[in-house]
């Protein structure tokens, strides 16, 4: 069949006879009309959908804590955040609970005490090498005001960054005298200094922790009085806890008796898996009391954010990673720690290394 005998195709005929106009307009009418009808063969949403439910808890959680002020402790609650196994969000944790603590209104500062620096980079926090930093503190025992650093995004949040040059730590302070006690002697001296300068008190002290159950760790142990566990909703996220629960154990028997875990936190939480659910059953049946309600969801902007030098409560502060880090906030503001035991002069936070010995 030649041109002549096929014809062109703007000369077909319909089955009615008339002559069809088939064009890459018609062409995208056709594509259009398809996708319309896909589109309305979907289930339309509704209450018990997650998409929507996502929706409506962000949008309650928007009018419950925009702008909203958190209880000031009556003392200065310091909080290590710790999970030998990595990448459970760790770093994430610490730096978003402090930034959203600030924000509402309380004085916070972040100890960096992993060689990583990430929470110096998430606060955008100067952490080159050779600037002063909570290696100084340890090893040659500088005072820590002349290197804490107020972030530039949010007021009244500080931080002790961490350089590379902590990564040489653990083998120096092998040899030294109370090597497990150092960060608490330099934290009372910071905060004796403050008290002479006439400044606020601190309400929370986060320290961020390597992923290890070193020396390092050992000192975030001894100088909190607190220690909130992150936990990954994945399937090894038990694996290693009870190892760190003995860990702390220890650490309570024989060189810091206040020390409680107080604070339960499941991070990384898709509710749209089983895995996850389930995850999240195991851990509040085992740690109920613990374990708080809110859970942090897999965020792309909680990912984002320290590629800017920022926490997500200042990148996209609307966002769903950061409402549910500035719900945990609240709740951990507002609910008192596990141990009901009454501390001593000497063991508040304030009193010297010595006297809390």
């Amino acid at each position: 069949m030649n041109e002549d005998e096929r014809g062109t195709v703007e000369d077909l005929p319909d089955p009615q006879g008339r002559t069809t106009d088939v064009s890459d307009a018609s062409l995208s009418d056709q594509d259009d009309a398809r996708r319309a009808a896909l589109v309305d063969s979907l289930p339309r949403p509704s209450a018990d959908t997650p998409l929507l439910a996502e929706l409506q808890l962000d949008a309650r959680r928007r009018i419950e804590l925009r702008g909203r002020k958190f209880p000031r402790p009556e003392r200065t609650r310091v909080i290590t955040v710790a999970n030998q196994k990595g990448g459970v969000g760790k770093t994430t944790t610490t730096v978003n609970l402090a930034a959203a603590l600030a924000q509402a209104g309380l004085q916070v500062l972040v100890l960096d005490n992993d060689p990583q620096g990430n929470a110096s980079t998430a606060l955008g926090i100067d952490h080159r090498a050779g600037t002063p930093s909570i290696y100084e503190v340890l090893v040659d025992s500088a005072p820590m005001h002349e290197a804490v650093q107020e972030s530039p995004d949010v007021p009244g949040l500080w931080c002790l960054p961490a350089t590379i040059d902590l990564s040489g730590a653990e083998i120096e302070l092998v040899s030294m005298v109370a090597r497990e006690t150092r960060l608490r002697t330099a934290l009372d001296g910071y905060f004796e200094w403050r008290t002479r300068q006439g400044l606020d008190q601190i309400d929370y002290v986060f320290v961020d922790c390597p992923p290890s159950l070193g020396l390092l760790t050992v000192n975030a142990f001894v100088v909190a009085r607190e220690v909130l566990i992150p936990i990954q909703c994945e399937y090894y996220a038990l694996e290693g806890l009870s190892q760190l629960l003995k860990t702390i154990e220890l650490i309570q028997a024989h060189l810091n008796p206040g020390l409680s875990v107080s604070t339960i936190l499941l991070t990384m939480y898709d509710a749209r898996t089983n895995l996850a659910q389930q995850v999240a059953q195991e851990v509040r049946t085992h740690f109920p009391e613990r374990t708080l309600r809110t859970t942090v969801p897999r965020s792309v902007r909680i990912s984002e954010a320290p590629s800017y030098g920022q926490t997500v409560m200042t990148y996209d502060g609307g966002s769903s990673g950061a409402l549910a880090y500035l719900e945990a906030a609240r709740e951990l503001a507002e609910r008192a720690a596990l141990s009901t035991t009454t501390p001593t002069t000497a063991q508040a936070r304030g009193g010297s290394a010595q006297e809390d010995q």
